[in-house]
């Protein structure tokens, strides 16, 4: 896998250099007004490097891209993409990246933003320093190619560092930034245009404006990320007093995600998802529980009652925090059945929250993938014997057929699905929205 991943990597720095080559064999004459823009803009992108900000598993964001794709709209030649290599070159050197990454980083921003000025040239696009009247479309396809580029560049390398499909890296990293893509264009235009009549100090000005906002992005990111691990830390601390369920709702959690994506959910949708997963047994910290739940035999009648108030309990505990309301139905119907013979409240059908319905399945195959006194974890073939005969019961037919279906279906089965821990891979995503790198 290793020499795969060698292999590719030197093929997308072949590739950029025979950019590079191109561009300069165009016969385009690069001004010192060019170069200088060439220069303060990807100093920016140096500084907007720095200001990096650490995101989940290994990751980390920047908004290099921003000033990458304004020069070249104001210099569209190989001085732009040597200029953006040399800025990410000095990125690497100063982060110590291991050699391997740190070829990959410059060869594939130097092919994405030399095969994006080639398309916005052949397009139509001309520098925005001179008389030209800017155009919506060569920019439009500026960005469209970089992003491109950029995006499967990246996806490929993970894929093949990890094993995975090319196209579910790939749409897993990037189809919930689309949005937030498209909204940074105008910046780009903006900042261009700033430049082109205000020079460097119009966009240095312009430049700290952005890196100010970015900079409250990212503590309210932070923030949302310390609440997180809360959550985390409190499930994990309320069923460290059962080996038998210790990391159960982080299980469900992780499982819910990946049901989630098997019946096309993605973005925030299928985060609360995993929220609500989380979250679906926390009631069982009242002590009314203690007991029955370290009892080793059958329960009682009267204890299965007790037991089956604890969708509300944690209900009850999830509403009480503002930000985790939208997750308190999910929360408190998750042992509903699809034919009404479920608990608290033996809703039906439509009728049960969507997350409901997909923390049921995940609930159940971490159940029955999980060894307990009694007997032994149940196999693939067994758990979908089950899901098969509790179709229209206990279970959505849709989401079971649709489950079953997916390619992701096998994956539930995984030591890393059952028993997730940090990913140990040589290749990590770097989200920025925009410039993808590996960390």
């Amino acid at each position: 896998m290793q020499k795969r991943v060698t292999l590719y990597v030197a093929t997308i720095a072949v590739a950029a250099m025979s950019t590079i080559r191109w561009l300069y064999l165009d016969g385009s004459i690069m001004s010192a007004v060019e170069l200088r823009a060439a220069i303060c803009f990807c100093v920016l992108g140096v500084i907007a490097n720095a200001l990096r900000h650490h995101l989940a598993r290994g990751a980390t964001g920047s908004i290099a891209f921003i000033p990458f794709l304004a020069v070249a709209t104001l210099a569209p030649g190989w001085i732009t993409v040597v200029a953006v290599a040399a800025s990410v070159v000095i990125v690497e050197i100063v982060t110590r990246r291991a050699p391997l990454k740190a070829v990959f980083n410059v060869a594939q921003h130097a092919l994405a933003i030399g095969l994006a000025i080639i398309a916005y040239r052949a397009s139509g696009g001309q520098s925005l320093l001179g008389e030209h009247d800017p155009s919506i479309g060569p920019l439009l396809l500026l960005f469209l190619v970089f992003t491109a580029v950029n995006t499967i560049a990246v996806s490929v390398v993970i894929a093949l560092s990890e094993g995975k499909r090319i196209g579910s890296v790939w749409k897993e990293n990037t189809l919930g930034t689309v949005a937030y893509d498209f909204l940074a264009l105008p910046f780009v235009f903006v900042f261009a245009q700033i430049y082109a009549h205000f020079g460097i100090f119009g966009a240095t000005a312009l430049a700290a404006f952005i890196v100010g906002a970015r900079q409250l992005y990212t503590i309210n990111w932070q923030l949302q990320k310390t609440n997180q691990e809360l959550l985390e830390l409190m499930v994990a601390a309320i069923e460290a007093r059962d080996p038998y369920t210790s990391g159960h709702s982080r299980r469900v959690a992780h499982l819910s995600s990946i049901i989630a994506q098997a019946i096309g959910m993605n973005g925030r949708k299928l985060e609360r998802v995993r929220v609500a997963a989380l979250l679906h047994d926390v009631g069982k910290i009242h002590e009314v529980f203690a007991p029955i739940l370290s009892k080793p035999g059958r329960l009682t009648p009267e204890e299965r009652a007790i037991i089956e108030t604890h969708p509300i309990k944690s209900a009850e505990l999830v509403q009480n925090v503002s930000q985790l309301r939208d997750v308190v139905g999910p929360v408190r119907h998750h042992h509903e059945n699809w034919d009404g013979t479920g608990y608290p409240d033996g809703l039906s059908g439509e009728g049960i929250p969507l997350a409901a319905r997909i923390i049921m399945f995940a609930d159940t195959i971490d159940a029955m993938t999980s060894d307990r006194p009694y007997r032994a974890a149940l196999g693939k073939e067994q758990v979908t014997q089950e899901l098969l005969k509790m179709r229209g019961r206990q279970f959505d037919p849709k989401i079971c057929d649709a489950l079953l279906a997916s390619p992701l279906y096998a994956t539930l089965f995984s030591s890393t699905a059952l028993r997730p821990t940090p990913r140990q891979n040589v290749f990590v995503l770097d989200k920025t929205r925009k410039v993808l790198a590996v960390s």
